[in-house]
């Protein structure tokens, strides 16, 4: 069973990626900072929040290539199965549009590309019903970020060369007693970690982190363990806007609370280019 990072495992992993979850704990003794250090620390985190929402709408106007790599693992570390897709991230009358490339090197077979074809034309038939829909659902999806104040308590760190640039450290602990809003709010507090936030725009350079109580993916699906270990690195497009270059979680997960797996999944994202709104363009 693939677990498909193109549909919610995709929003899975950048939402862990973009709360908590990759906030990793101090290697050092942890030590009481000053109220003013806190106050700094939460002023950081509010205006990171801010950017990384504009960037976000930004990338909603970018077309670009995922490269997903699900490698399920032994219990000793050895590779079982491995599948690699490539797919090609157009915008079709503004909305996203997945495009199988390639899948373990070979192209879409004619089943897939018949596929391919039919959702294509479904989304350009969209119906205006059916767009406030899907605006709804990616605002849900998103709507973590303002609870990010709430579910944390933030302390600064220290500073960092992150690929040249200057960055702050963070480091963020659940916040005890926060009660979770919206559909991934719940996992807010199952997830502690560091972040790196660019001192020129704010944005997430870098996090890493790992689970610390395990939670379910969909509906008893699979279920990912505490220990789960995720990475998520940014790099800049320009104007300020960050995307994600790589997200790469290595887990150990229940499917249907029978099969136990240890999953690598690793996305690289690549050939970032401005579309023009309303306009699709893929290949046939």
């Amino acid at each position: 069973m693939k677990l498909r990072a193109n549909s919610g495992m995709q929003s899975l992993l950048l939402m862990l990626a973009a709360s908590g979850a990759l906030f990793a704990q101090s290697s050092g003794p942890d030590k009481s900072p000053n109220q003013a250090t806190v106050l700094d620390a939460r002023q950081i985190m509010a205006q990171s929040i801010a950017a990384t929402e504009r960037s976000w709408q930004a990338r909603d106007h970018y077309t670009f290539t995922e490269r997903d790599v699900d490698r399920r693992l032994d219990d000793l570390g050895r590779l079982k199965s491995e599948n690699i897709d490539v797919t090609r991230m157009t915008l079709v009358n503004g909305a996203r549009f997945e495009q199988l490339m390639e899948h373990n090197g070979q192209l879409p077979s004619a089943d897939e590309q018949k596929k391919s074809n039919k959702d294509l034309e479904k989304l350009k038939r969209e119906t205006p019903a059916e767009q406030a829909a899907r605006l709804l659902k990616t605002q849900e999806n998103r709507s973590f970020l303002h609870d990010l104040l709430e579910a944390f308590d933030f302390h600064l760190l220290g500073e960092e060369l992150v690929a040249g640039r200057p960055a702050y450290i963070l480091q963020a602990t659940p916040h005890p007693g926060y009660h979770a809003h919206g559909r991934y709010g719940k996992l807010l507090s199952r997830v502690e970690g560091k972040l790196w936030v660019d001192k020129q725009d704010f944005a997430w350079v870098k996090v890493d982190g790992e689970v610390t109580q395990s939670f379910s993916i969909g509906l008893l699906v699979a279920r990912v363990q505490r220990g789960s270990h995720i990475l998520m690195e940014q790099t800049c497009v320009g104007d300020a806007v960050w995307v994600p270059k790589r997200l790469e979680m290595r887990a150990s997960a229940t499917i249907l609370f029978l099969k136990s797996l240890e999953v690598e999944r690793i996305l690289t994202y690549s050939d970032y280019r401005p579309a023009s709104d309303g306009s699709y363009s893929v290949s046939r």
